[in-house]
């Protein structure tokens, strides 16, 4: 049944949220507030550090409703582009272009990213809340579960997940969680730290130029060929001003624990995450600064996504299973894992991140 919480300090949550007609819920505390958009793939549209009343994540236009506004005409993408502004999406179970595996045919980043997910408040204290989202794929029997929760003093939302088989059969999937950051938070660019030892960048990018670096190269990260032939820092993007370019690539090998931070060199404000890399084997880069004309961009995005996922490339289920790299579940299997992000400040240097969203640096 709906719920909010009773007190009004500490740790707060409520189910009972609407914006333009669709469900959402919001978990906060003295330091976050997250806002999940339930009727649109239990997407984060807001993560917003309260002591700079800053929203982290990018948001270059205005969120719609897809029971609401169709398109004039349907696309064999799919619907993913027509309502995508940025923000933090869980994709499942095909990442990327659109893709026909095993007699399913999936648009680009299907098929539970923009449909309603039941959700249910866990706990709710000062000390703790904790909100429990779920979703069943439809044209694949997939059940995916995922509890949010933030605790008193703590800048850290954590993701408990378990990813659920319902067939007789295997099944194939690629898995992963979209996050992207944008303005204001990236005003003058940003630094990315990461775990990652190896970068590879993606070959294919139908429409996607200017490139930054040249493609199809596999290197040591950060340090690429840029496509004008000389070096370039992939840690590094530029300020909005400079910025020009776009790029996907793909990091791997990890150095212990998988982790990212990108942090705004300026305001020291930045976002740390880390998963398991034992499900997530892959970090996907892809930066779309300004330079994007027609649809879906006109020009308005200025956004780096950093993408904890099961499998690569971005060009959809049937390719990553041709190359091997695909999430294999055995029937009835049951995958369970746990992911952080970390909200900071004054912590240019980070060095590492613990389980539980601690962080280490200077």
């Amino acid at each position: 049944m709906p719920h909010t919480s009773v007190h009004t300090h500490g740790c707060r949550v409520s189910d009972e949220w609407t914006l333009r007609g669709m469900r959402a819920a919001v978990l906060e505390n003295d330091l976050l507030r997250v806002m999940v958009l339930l009727d649109r793939g239990a997407e984060i549209v807001e993560f917003r550090y309260k002591p700079r009343d800053l929203d982290l994540l990018a948001r270059w236009g205005e969120l719609r409703n897809p029971a609401h506004e169709r398109p004039s005409v349907a696309s064999p993408s799919g619907t993913f582009l027509d309502y995508y502004v940025g923000g933090w999406q869980e994709i499942l179970p095909n990442g990327g272009a659109p893709a026909t595996h095993r007699g399913v045919e999936y648009g680009q980043h299907g098929e539970v990213c923009l449909v309603p997910w039941a959700c249910e408040v866990l706990e709710d204290s000062p000390e703790r809340v904790s909100l429990r989202c779920t979703v069943r794929a439809l044209r694949t029997p997939l059940r995916l579960e995922r509890i949010m929760t933030l605790e008193h003093g703590r800048a850290v939302l954590t993701f408990d997940e378990r990813l659920i088989n319902e067939a007789a059969e295997p099944l194939d999937v690629m898995w992963g969680h979209h996050i992207a950051f944008g303005l204001p938070f990236l005003t003058e660019g940003a630094t990315i730290a990461t775990s990652a030892r190896q970068v590879v960048v993606e070959r294919d990018m139908d429409g996607f130029t200017p490139r930054r670096a040249q493609v199809d190269q596999r290197r040591l990260w950060p340090n690429v060929v840029g496509a004008n032939g000389g070096p370039l820092d992939l840690s590094v993007v530029p300020p909005r001003e400079t910025a020009s370019g776009r790029e996907m690539a793909y990091l791997s090998e990890f150095d212990g624990a998988a982790w990212y931070a990108i942090t705004n060199p300026a305001t020291t404000i930045g976002v740390a995450v880390r998963w398991d890399s034992a499900v997530f084997r892959y970090l996907w880069l892809w930066q779309e600064l300004g330079s994007g004309r027609g649809y879906p961009w006109w020009g308005r995005a200025y956004t780096v996504a950093l993408e904890p996922w099961t499998s690569m490339p971005t060009a959809g289920l049937a390719e990553a299973t041709a190359r091997g790299t695909q999430l294999v579940l055995q029937p009835g299997q049951i995958v369970s894992t746990r992911l952080t992000a970390t909200a900071f400040h004054a912590m240019p240097t980070i060095s590492s991140v613990d389980a539980d969203g601690t962080l280490h640096g200077k």
